[in-house]
């Protein structure tokens, strides 16, 4: 038994030291945030002053895009389906929270959705499929704005009778994108911070929902949950800590094995993450502005990747991982 434990090890060394990120070289000093792996060869993301990128060739060719009179928005979050369409969502106060598509590779754009409740502040969207998506705003009057598409083009708020209150000091974070998550055919999941650290969950696409509470670290305006991934209906991850701490390692991992109702505190990330992805069943990534991380065993033991600013990350199978951040960076996962 000691034999394969050792030689278990000796696997997981090379897997992690066979790993590294690659910088692309993208001609833009955007900050990004949105990030949307499609397959190995399409990748979007979206970020600061109006800014989107896309690449059809996995990375060898970059194209810089200026959505029209969006040069004051800062897209954080994309979600696209093939090389010609995507959404993009801003954020920001009143009218600066706005959902614009585009059906022709990011040449034109349709602004969907102008944000007309000044005490409004969306912060990420996701979808099922092409036409079915949700929004998400911090609570208004103690309560999460939710926006819904069943035909990608319309949008029209979703009543929340059926979904518990936001706690006083309660929100969720615009940091990744990653704070609202789709996952099989109806499940849909919001994670917050703040004052309190919770997961809000419904399996029929918002009509009625539930609420769990997990360990994340909780009580200032910078700490809480940033991320959720999920791998499976059962399998999930929450990551976060507090974005004003990046170093810190206190209560920033979690783990759930029954679809979001319970969640188990965990370790061994290196400080704050505000994006976390499956690679595969094994496999987890976790970036934030202190550096990456990387689990080969489910999340049980994580090997420090770098120290990179990153803001969010996104895989669709082991040549398909992607992560972004702050000043125009852009990487590519490669293992070899």
């Amino acid at each position: 038994m000691k034999i394969f434990g050792l030689i278990f090890l000796i696997l997981m060394f090379f897997a992690t030291t066979n790993a590294q990120w690659t910088k692309q070289m993208v001609d833009t000093k955007a900050s990004f945030r949105g990030l949307s792996v499609v397959n190995e060869k399409i990748i979007w993301a979206s970020g600061t002053g109006g800014t989107v990128i896309k690449t059809t060739d996995g990375g060898k060719i970059w194209s810089v895009i200026k959505v029209l009179d969006a040069d004051k928005l800062d897209f954080r979050d994309i979600e696209a389906f093939d090389a010609e369409t995507a959404y993009i969502l801003s954020i920001g106060d009143g009218e600066n929270s706005r959902i614009y598509k585009t059906i022709d590779g990011g040449k034109t754009w349709k602004l969907q959705f102008k944000n007309t409740n000044p005490k409004a502040f969306f912060d990420a969207l996701a979808f099922w499929d092409k036409n079915n998506g949700m929004a998400m705003s911090d609570p208004v009057d103690g309560k999460y704005v939710l926006m819904q598409t069943t035909d990608g083009e319309n949008w029209k708020e979703v009543g929340t009778d059926k979904m518990a209150f936001a706690k006083d000091g309660e929100a969720a974070f615009a940091a990744s994108g990653t704070c609202l998550l789709t996952n099989g055919k109806n499940d849909i999941f919001l994670v917050s911070g703040g004052m309190d650290t919770r997961v809000f969950r419904s399996d029929n696409r918002g009509l009625t929902w539930f609420v769990s509470d997990t360990p994340i670290t909780k009580g200032t305006a910078g700490s809480g949950i940033f991320s959720i991934a999920m791998f499976d209906a059962k399998r999930g991850v929450i990551v976060g800590g507090n974005y004003e701490k990046p170093n810190d390692i206190t209560n920033n991992l979690a783990f759930t094995t029954d679809g979001g109702k319970t969640w188990t505190l965990s370790k061994g990330l290196n400080g704050y993450r505000s994006g976390v992805a499956y690679i595969d069943k094994k496999m987890i990534i976790a970036v934030g502005s202190s550096g990456s991380d990387l689990s080969n065993d489910s999340g049980k033991t994580w090997k420090n990747l770098d120290k990179e600013n990153y803001n969010a990350v996104a895989s669709k199978s082991k040549k398909a991982i992607w992560a972004v951040g702050a000043n125009g960076l852009v990487s590519k996962f490669v293992l070899k």
